[in-house]
């Protein structure tokens, strides 16, 4: 445990598991340093009739343990209701003991919902334009976490900065390859970017607490689930399956949740120099993170109270 609270750094690539290929040197590079594991997501309830950005938001929610409070707000959107009261939203500060968070990103639906969850909402654009990367807008994003130049400011604007990029729901389907393409890129030039600033000698190495997500985002039509499946592929194709305990990542404390999934859930990297553990993982995939990742899978909704216990913002998830 380190002797200082940490600052976190999550990088989210919604929707781009399958664009991950060999050449993004820096996504494997995470992988083999850190600790790889799943976060498995709930069914949507309304799957076929939710656009894109419904979906974004809903897992986006599940990052922030705020699902259920989203599933609230469209029911009574829908029904024409009036919102929540303020006082019982449950906001990021307000359960985490006053924890500043931030979130950048192109989507306008994920700044409103962010903004209700008490996450300051930025412009992806006003960092990358046109979703490129170069070493000033790092540093202004980093200086939002006190890192500066290497060395740490006691005061920071944040303690956990969330950089989202995804794929637009604006985009027409003939435009989604080459969209996954250029996110992806930059998901890997981010990550090498920032590890490159978390070197020996420097005091963001011991302070930075990083995560690589990447989610699958839509399911594609005809697309098998068994190959991304959390059970091992003899369970699932055995008579025996419905006998398979129920798995922690199935549960919500003591609960059973009945609308966790059991196939593509997002990927996760995380690295903090002398605080993770390293598995043998050594590339950004789901064979190699199911074969030999530490996490095995938690419920999407307990990956923020993970990454607050190390920011020292709430106790130790299961203790």
């Amino acid at each position: 445990m380190a002797d200082k609270a940490s600052r976190g750094v999550v990088v989210y690539g919604d929707g781009l598991v399958r664009f991950i290929d060999p050449s993004h040197t820096h996504i494997h590079e995470i992988a083999s340093r850190g600790s790889c594991g799943f976060l498995s997501l709930r069914d949507s309830p309304s799957p076929i009739t939710e656009d894109e950005d419904e979906r974004i938001v809903k897992e986006l929610a599940q990052l922030l343990d705020a699902y259920d409070f989203c599933i609230m707000k469209n029911a009574e959107r829908i029904q024409g209701l009036e919102g929540p009261d303020e006082s019982s939203i449950p906001t990021l500060p307000k359960r985490f003991m006053g924890l500043r968070a931030a979130i950048v990103t192109n989507n306008s639906r994920v700044k409103s919902f962010a903004t209700e969850l008490g996450v300051t909402p930025l412009e992806l654009d006003e960092f990358f334009g046109q979703q490129s990367l170069n070493e000033q807008s790092l540093s202004r994003l980093l200086l939002l976490l006190g890192f500066k130049e290497g060395k740490i400011l006691e005061v920071s604007g944040f303690d956990l900065l969330f950089i989202h990029v995804g794929l637009s729901s604006k985009e027409g389907a003939q435009d989604v390859e080459a969209l996954g393409t250029k996110q992806i890129k930059l998901v890997n030039e981010l990550t090498g970017s920032i590890l490159q600033r978390a070197q020996p000698g420097t005091d963001i190495l011991s302070r930075l607490h990083f995560s690589l997500v990447v989610s699958y985002g839509a399911l594609l039509d005809g697309e098998d689930r068994n190959s991304t499946s959390l059970l091992s592929q003899q369970l699932v194709n055995d008579n025996l399956s419905l006998l398979i305990p129920r798995q922690s990542y199935s549960t919500r404390g003591a609960n059973f949740a009945p609308d966790i999934r059991n196939y593509s859930p997002m990927l996760i990297a995380q690295w903090q120099e002398a605080v993770t553990r390293k598995d043998t993982a050594i590339s950004f995939s789901f064979k190699e993170f199911k074969e030999r990742g530490a996490n095995l899978a938690i419920p999407a909704e307990r990956f923020l109270h993970e990454v607050a216990f190390k920011l020292w913002k709430a106790p130790k998830y299961g203790a």
